[in-house]
C-alpha cells in the first residue's frame, strides 16, 4: 500500500512518515522544502499544496493520503490561512478524488472550538472558532464533507497541541529556552486549569487507525485526539522545571492584563504569540476520548509530563545547532524570534 503525506517535512509529518514506514507502507512526501532527516526510501515531491497539477500528479497510484499541510498560528497571516488551509485543502481533496484515492485523513485542529467552553469537549460540543487560523481550518473541514458527498472517503482528526519526540520547536522553543536558563515561567492566574496535549506518536497512531477504518462510510468521521493522562498547566510546567533542575520557577500573572499586553505586542509586530496562543493558554482545554477508544480501539500512551520532558531533552541536546525559520520551513521545527518577549525574559 502506498501513502502520500502532505507537509511531510514538517514536525508532525516527519513523525507520521516514520510510523507509516514501521507499518511497512510505501510513502511519498509532498512539501515545498525537503527535510534533512527524510528516510532515503521516502520519495520526496517538491510542490506547493496550492498547485493543482503538481498535487494531482503526486496523488497518482496512491492508496491513502494524510493531509498535514497547514499554515499554523505563528504565521499570523489571515490571507495565508485561507490560501493554504482552505485553498490548499480543496486542491488536495480534488486531486485525491480525481485519482481514486481510497481515503484521505485530514489533520485539523482543536482551534475550531472557542474558549472558554464547558469541558470536556465531546462530539456534541459546537464548533465556534474565535480567530482566523481556526476559522480557516473549520472551512477546510467543511470541504471534507463536500467531497465526501462527491464520493471521496475522508476522516478528520482534531489533535490537541502536538508535542513529544524530536524537533518540536516553535513556541515551545521559547519555553524550553527560558526553563534552561532558570527563568520565571509565567502562567495565567493560578495556572490550576486542566490542559491536555497530544504526543506526536499517539496522534500518528490515531491517524493510521482512522485511515484503516471502512472506506464505505458516507460521511467523514471526526476524531478528537489528546493525551489520556494530564493535569493542570501549572502541574505540567512545574514537572518540567523540576526535570530541568535549572532553578526555573512558576510565576503567576493576572490573565486579563497579560492577555491585553500580549495582544497589543502582537498587533505592533513585537511578539510572535498570536490570538490563538493567548486564548488557549489561559483556559481549561481537553477532549473526551471515548470515540477513539471505542471506534479505533486506541488509548494514548504518553502523558503531558512525559511528552514535555522528552521534547525538552531533545532541545537541550540540539540547541546549539538550531536555526530560525527560513521561508517555507516548518514553523514547528524552527526556532522563533522572541521580539518583546526577550525583555520579559530579562526581567524574569
Amino acid at each position: 500500500m502506498k501513502a502520500l503525506v502532505t507537509g511531510g517535512s514538517g514536525y508532525f509529518g516527519t513523525h507520521l512518515i516514520k510510523k507509516l514506514l514501521a507499518y511497512n507502507y510505501e510513502v511519498k512526501s509532498l512539501d515545498i522544502n525537503d527535510a534533512d532527516d527524510r528516510p532515503k526510501e521516502v520519495e520526496f515531491i517538491r510542490a506547493d499544496i496550492r498547485d493543482y497539477e503538481a498535487v494531482k500528479k503526486a496523488c497518482e497510484e496512491v492508496d491513502f493520503v494524510f493531509h498535514t499541510v497547514a499554515q499554523v498560528p505563528l504565521a499570523n497571516d489571515p490571507d495565508l490561512f485561507l490560501s493554504v488551509n482552505l485553498g490548499g485543502t480543496e486542491t488536495l481533496l480534488k486531486a485525491s478524488l480525481s485519482n481514486g484515492v481510497k481515503k484521505v485523513v485530514h489533520i485539523s485542529t482543536s482551534a475550531v472550538f472557542s474558549v472558554p467552553i464547558p469541558m470536556p469537549i465531546t462530539d456534541e460540543t459546537p464548533v465556534n472558532p474565535m480567530e482566523p487560523y481556526g476559522k480557516a481550518k473549520l472551512q477546510g473541514e467543511k470541504l471534507c464533507f463536500e467531497y465526501a458527498d462527491k464520493g471521496l472517503s475522508v476522516a478528520i482528526v482534531r489533535p490537541r497541541t502536538i508535542i513529544g519526540g524530536a524537533s518540536r520547536l516553535g513556541i515551545f522553543q521559547i519555553l524550553f529556552e527560558w526553563v534552561s536558563e532558570g527563568r520565571k515561567i509565567p502562567v495565567f492566574d493560578d495556572g490550576n486549569y486542566l490542559y491536555q496535549f497530544v504526543h506526536s506518536d499517539d496522534l500518528a497512531e490515531v491517524c493510521i487507525r482512522a485511515m484503516r477504518r471502512s472506506t464505505q462510510e458516507s460521511q467523514p468521521q471526526i476524531y478528537n485526539c489528546g493525551a489520556e493522562r494530564y493535569g493542570s498547566m501549572r502541574e505540567m510546567l512545574q514537572t518540567l522545571c523540576d526535570h530541568a533542575a535549572t532553578g526555573a520557577k512558576i510565576r503567576c500573572v493576572p490573565m486579563k492584563p497579560a492577555m491585553l499586553a500580549m495582544k497589543i505586542a502582537n498587533r505592533l509586530g513585537l511578539s510572535p504569540l498570536t490570538d490563538w496562543h493567548w486564548l488557549a493558554y489561559g483556559h481549561p482545554f481537553y477532549f473526551d476520548l471515548s470515540k477513539i477508544r471505542g471506534e479505533l480501539g486506541y488509548t494514548a500512551k504518553y502523558s503531558n509530563d512525559e511528552m514535555i520532558c522528552e521534547s525538552y531533552d531533545w532541545y537541550i541536546a540540539n540547541k546549539d545547532k538550531l536555526k530560525y525559520a527560513k521561508e517555507g520551513a516548518s514553523a514547528h521545527r524552527s526556532a522563533v524570534k522572541q521580539g518583546a518577549l526577550k525583555l520579559l525574559k530579562w526581567l524574569s
